[in-house]
């Protein structure tokens, strides 16, 4: 006999890609502390499973269910996993990211664009219309999208592509959702101290930057905001100058 998915009426799911580390973990902290059971995706079950412990070290429970956000045979396989266990999603969080070295457009390999476009635009497609169907009305979808979804920067054609992108299709799906009663925001975070500076700032001043949990709480104040209130946008960053 089939188990049968119970998911109690006061009890919020959120589900939280790329939630193994930087901003996704951060937020995987924030709306565990509030009281959500949180499940968090990624490609690799052993920074998954240490993303889990930290949690626990602080006394916060999570779940977590591999997922690469680039194969759909894989977005497919975590969605049921999920949906086996929970009638419901309450909060989706497109989280999953990946960036490149500084390179002119003219010297950026075709292998890095595809594997950019592929996690930051098309996994953020995939991975909304699995978890769609697992949602209803006072849901909520939250994009992180940086503030590279608006400011183009030299040498990052393959990143601010994607994020412009997702920019766009957020504004697209809100329009689609607008009726159902499930809210769409857009995440545009500008520096955050997070792992993916090493991929072309080293030595970026880390101190001077918006910190994960920040972020984190940014998200959490929208999605818990009345059902009336709308709140399309959140953009936060280090005071002008800084960097």
């Amino acid at each position: 006999m089939a188990q049968e998915k119970h998911t109690p009426p006061d009890e919020k799911i959120v589900v939280i890609t790329g939630g193994s580390r930087g901003i996704g973990l951060a937020m995987a902290e924030a709306f565990a502390e509030a009281g959500y059971k949180v499940i968090i995706t990624g490609r690799e079950a052993a920074r998954l499973q240490t993303a889990i412990d930290q949690l626990k070290s602080k006394g916060l429970m999570a779940g977590s269910v591999i997922c690469d956000v680039t194969l759909p045979a894989s977005v497919e396989a975590a969605f049921a996993q999920i949906s086996a266990k929970h009638s419901r999603i309450d909060v989706l969080v497109n989280n999953a990211g990946v960036a490149h070295a500084l390179a002119p457009a003219t010297k950026l390999p075709l292998d890095i664009w595809k594997r950019v476009i592929d996690t930051n635009l098309t996994g953020m497609f995939l991975v909304t219309q699995a978890a769609l169907p697992h949602m209803q009305s006072g849901g909520t979808i939250v994009n992180n999208l940086s503030v590279a979804a608006i400011q183009p920067f030299a040498g990052m054609s393959a990143y601010n592509a994607s994020k412009y992108g997702a920019y766009g299709f957020t504004q697209a799906l809100r329009e689609d959702l607008r009726k159902s009663g499930i809210r769409v925001v857009a995440l545009m975070p500008g520096a955050t101290d997070t792992d993916i500076w090493g991929q072309f700032w080293a030595d970026a001043p880390r101190e001077k930057m918006v910190s994960p949990r920040s972020v984190a709480d940014a998200v959490l104040h929208a999605v818990n905001a009345p059902a009336n209130t709308s709140i399309d946008e959140i953009r936060l960053g280090p005071a002008a100058g800084v960097l």
